[in-house]
């Protein structure tokens, strides 16, 4: 007998018995690159040693152990698989040891290169509940660590000599970033950052603290300078617009000229993760390859000498998707991410390869838009813009003859970070909408015109808003654009809703912004076309605004709008059995070559039915969607963690 009980809950959850299972296809793993790499010189029995830190996503980070003569690398894995990136690291120049913070894990690690039976060890965590993503590694001069980190400007202090960890808690209610530094003289201090830019001295006895010496607010759009760094004479210096400062116990002092920075003991937050590393005998150690996220080649030199370079032979599992792309021609791209290398196949997966570097950014392709035959590339951080024309040699560059060819940040002041869509309109012009940089708010619009190399951006459609969705609308000439709440990084939402908001191309302006009637109108991530000039929206709360920036949860929900009417014809709550986004997947809403719009989840398909704001469930997945990418033909392209995948849609 049927069971109607089940058969009702069922429909509770919005899934049917009959739902066939998905035919799920893996194509490959596009990329293998690796992340957050450093050089950390020392010796070793007297000889010069180099080890190399470098984070990925399937297995976590591992440590390289380099053979000075061949290049070749012992490889090290941390053993957990949430410690993917090494973001601070530190090799004592007491014992030799490297110690390293691990993100997203939150632990201390630690591996000896005289001891490397032990491979590279799990000191624990830094801070249980209160850290994720270590900022910043100091060593003060009895041997003690001091570390800070994200997400509560927390500062901890390990013992290596008892292994245990003293927990100074939060030093800041406000910013969330914490880098540290320690003086000769046992003086410690450390950068609060993003909103403010700012120095607290701590005593290191009893714990007591004081902020020293200039605050600064909205660094990142101020272009002040204020450059915390440790000096050649190992004292603290602070260099502002101020003045200069030397931060010694609890007192900043005025000074009229700094010393130059100790070497190897890089300015805080400089990313500057290869600058050349002093060996014994005079050698340096460098990656020339740095810059295109290669990390192959390991250059020694000393001053008079040839250099030398090794060929190094680790090896990379995969590295996360983050975007995937239906190029101009017919061609799958995507992104990966950390590093931004940018990939190619054809439909059926064969002939994949990594192309490389994209952009001079090396964060993520946030967005991809075919324009005049070419693939438009905007890329995190300072939403850069690169052209990539798939007739010509791929060989990336600033210059003439570069193919992608980096045109430059969308907007001179940096304010755009995040550029979450690119719009090619009828105007000839490329559209598009970012988040904010570290510390600021207020969303960027901007648009690019390539016949005259010109560019304008908007500081904001709406305060305190960022546009991450759009649609270009023919009937009424207009840019339909959805905007979340999301802030910069390091900054709490100061909103509950997002808007919708109609934007003129041609007078270059605000027409309208509102929620179409919709109460308490989520995060407008995706738009599609819907019949009779009719648009769907996916409104969601994604989730690192829950994680990160202190956001309230909120239901995904389907909306179907007239823009013409500014008003929502119907809207409704997907049904809690969908489950949750994917981990790039929030902007989950598309439409095929018949009209016919699908979402998905991390563990789903679903269909929308024409007309209507109800959704059929198509069936799960049997590897979760993490990136949800086109669909070309019947095939929904998509990213789970670093595989390209695809699924048959239904006819």
């Amino acid at each position: 007998m049927r069971n109607t009980a089940v058969v009702a809950l069922f429909l509770a959850l919005g899934l049917t018995a009959a739902a066939a299972p998905l035919r799920v296809r893996e194509l490959g793993i596009p990329v293998k690159g690796i992340n957050w790499v450093r050089i950390h010189s020392g010796s070793l029995a007297g000889r010069p040693s180099v080890l190399l830190s470098m984070g990925q996503n399937n297995g976590g980070l591992f440590v390289c152990d380099v053979d000075l003569a061949t290049g070749h690398c012992r490889q090290f894995p941390v053993g957990s698989a949430q410690a993917d990136f090494p973001t601070a690291s530190l090799r004592s120049p007491s014992t030799g040891i490297l110690y390293i913070g691990s993100a997203w894990l939150g632990h201390l690690h630690r591996y000896d290169p005289a001891h490397p039976e032990r491979g590279v060890e799990d000191l624990g965590a830094i801070d249980p509940g209160h850290v994720t993503f270590p900022c910043g590694i100091q060593e003060a001069p009895d041997g003690s660590l001091y570390i800070g980190a994200y997400p509560e400007a927390n500062l901890a202090r390990y013992d290596p000599a008892t292994g245990q960890f003293t927990r100074f808690g939060r030093i800041d209610e406000t910013d969330k970033y914490l880098y540290p530094l320690v003086g000769d003289d046992g003086t410690v201090a450390m950068q609060v950052k993003m909103t403010r830019y700012f120095v607290v001295a701590m005593d290191p006895r009893t714990g007591e603290r004081r902020q020293v010496g200039p605050m600064v607010k909205e660094p990142s759009a101020s272009g002040v300078r204020f450059e915390f760094f440790k000096g050649e004479d190992g004292g603290l210096y602070l260099d502002t617009d101020l003045g200069g400062f030397r931060i010694q116990g609890m007192n900043a002092t005025p000074v009229s000229t700094l010393p130059a920075p100790r070497a190897g003991v890089p300015a805080v937050f400089k990313h500057d993760y290869q600058v050349p590393a002093v060996m014994p005998g005079g050698w340096t150690a460098s990656m020339p390859d740095n810059e295109s996220s290669v990390y192959r080649t390991l250059r020694l030199q000393r001053a008079g000498e040839a250099p030398r370079d090794l060929r190094l032979d680790w090896a990379g599992a995969g590295s996360l998707l983050f975007l995937i792309h239906h190029g101009p021609d017919g061609k799958i791209y995507g992104s990966s991410y950390l590093p931004e290398h940018l990939f190619r196949c054809e439909l059926d997966g064969s002939g994949m390869v990594d192309l490389g570097q994209c952009s001079i950014s090396l964060g993520e392709a946030y967005s991809m838009e075919n324009f005049e035959g070419k693939l438009a590339i905007a890329s995190y951080p300072s939403a850069r813009l690169s052209l990539y024309d798939p007739a010509l040699p791929y060989r990336f560059g600033a210059g003439p003859g570069a193919n992608p060819l980096d045109v430059g940040p969308i907007d001179d002041d940096m304010i755009g970070y995040r550029p979450h869509f690119a719009v090619a309109l009828p105007d000839g012009k490329l559209w598009i909408g970012a988040a904010p940089n570290y510390g600021l708010r207020s969303g960027t619009l901007t648009w690019f015109d390539p016949r005259i190399a010109q560019r304008h951006a908007h500081r904001s459609v709406v305060e305190d808003l960022t546009p991450v969705s759009a649609l270009w609308l023919p009937g009424l000439q207009r840019l339909l654009i959805g905007l979340s709440i999301e802030p910069g990084s390091g900054v709490q939402v100061n909103r509950d809703h997002g808007a919708f908001a109609l934007w003129d191309p041609v007078r270059d302006r605000l027409d309208y912004a509102g929620d179409f009637g919709i109460a308490e109108l989520c995060d407008v991530v995706a738009l599609v076309p819907a019949k009779d000039s009719l648009v769907y929206a996916l409104l969601a709360r994604p989730p690192f605004l829950v994680e990160h920036h202190g956001a309230k949860p909120a239901p995904t929900a389907i909306a179907l709008i007239d823009p013409v009417q500014r008003r929502a014809l119907a809207v409704r709550d997907l049904p809690a059995g969908y489950g949750e986004f994917g981990e790039f997947g929030f902007k989950a809403l598309r439409v095929d070559g018949r009209g016919r719009v699908f979402g998905a989840t991390a563990k789903g398909i679903y269909r929308v039915k024409p007309g209507t704001c109800e959704t059929e469930w198509l069936g799960e997945s049997s590897a979760s969607i993490d990136v949800v990418g086109p669909i070309v033909g019947r095939t929904l392209y998509f990213g789970s963690k670093w595989k390209l995948m695809t699924v048959d849609l239904p006819e």
